[in-house]
């Protein structure tokens, strides 16, 4: 397989820019704001982790990316999504239609439902291979084996005829990662990837994941709920909440030091071994609903800081400092307080 190679620093880097992004679902109970106004970048080579709790709107804004937001009822109501410089967007169906797999592919978080249960594993690979570059059966056979090597599947000239439910779950992510790969795309969307699967395969899954990113020097947009999952593998993080982004930072910084007292709540809920016999901190409350999100900052009802300025103003994304931003209007006392 080809080996991709860093590009000069700087904008001539950039793969991904969304900008503003909206996206509603128009149901019967309502107008459902999934995607309201969310705005994030990756570079070449760079792991963006976008973390939040599920109904924050990781998925859909992958979805928006991908042109696969079901419609009706889903719509793109407004934004921009700029993949090298281009608006996919105001892209013609058929072109945008070659550019997924091609140059933006997207693993799925349940593997089994993303397979074709009908269809070997080889079979499903293959086909890539044939309609994308008018490979010979024998050749997108050869190659279909070779990717299946490449993430690692024992035995895997015998095993390219099987079936997807012949698989465990950890082998079936791995072949979702290999069609992923097939077509060496310049960026990856892995929607949580590691779902279902024990402790010890998702490190196996993250591990491979992160290495197939650095050799290709592809773009990786790592999409999860889980903080432990990414604190080894992403460069930067955006933390996502109610459709919005709330803060955004290195992933360093942002373990040590965050900026939001929804990262703050996120981080102080995963289990530590420090605190071995003390009761697990949890969030207060509930996500707000789509259809009713809550005048102002969307955090406030669960947020221990809120103010009367929490409830009617909706906080701008503030500059905390180079390359971090937060969307509260109390940051300096959420950053002051983790000295």
């Amino acid at each position: 397989m080809r080996r991709h190679t860093a590009g000069p620093a700087g904008p001539a880097r950039r793969l991904l820019e969304i900008r503003d992004l909206h996206v509603e679902f128009r149901t019967r109970d309502g107008v459902a704001k999934a995607v309201n106004g969310v705005s994030y970048s990756v570079d070449a080579g760079e792991t963006l982790a976008v973390l939040g709790e599920s109904g924050s709107g990781k998925s859909v804004t992958a979805q928006a990316v991908m042109g696969i937001v079901d419609s009706p009822p889903g719509y793109v109501t407004g934004g921009e999504v700029r993949f090298r410089g281009r608006d996919l967007l105001t892209m013609g169906a058929e072109e945008r239609r070659r550019l997924r797999g091609a140059k933006i592919a997207m693993i799925f978080q349940d593997a089994l439902s993303s397979l074709n249960p009908v269809l070997s594993v080889g079979a499903q690979l293959a086909e890539l291979f044939r309609v994308h570059d008018r490979m010979s059966r024998a050749d997108s056979r050869a190659k279909a084996v070779e990717l299946m090597e490449r993430v690692r599947i024992p035995a895997a000239k015998e095993r390219v005829g099987d079936y997807p439910h012949q698989f465990s779950g950890g082998m079936r992510q791995r072949i979702m990662i290999a069609m992923a790969l097939a077509l060496e795309p310049d960026l990856i969307i892995a929607d949580e990837p590691t779902t279902a699967l024990d402790v010890t395969v998702q490190a196996q899954v993250m591990d491979l994941l992160a290495e197939l990113q650095r050799e290709y020097n592809m773009g990786l947009v790592l999409i999860t709920h889980d903080l432990g999952v990414v604190a080894d593998v992403a460069d930067r993080i955006a933390v996502m909440y109610a459709g919005r982004v709330v803060e955004t930072a290195p992933v360093r910084e942002l373990y040590k030091r965050p900026a939001h007292p929804y990262t703050r709540g996120l981080l102080d809920s995963v289990p530590r071994l420090d605190r071995k016999g003390r009761q697990l901190y949890a969030i207060k409350g509930l996500p707000p609903s789509l259809t009713a999100v809550p005048a102002g900052c969307p955090f406030h009802p669960r947020c221990p800081r809120a103010q009367d300025i929490c409830r009617t103003d909706r906080p701008p994304p503030a500059a905390v400092a180079p390359g971090r931003t937060s969307a509260c209007h109390f940051w300096k006392e959420t950053l002051d307080a983790n000295r």
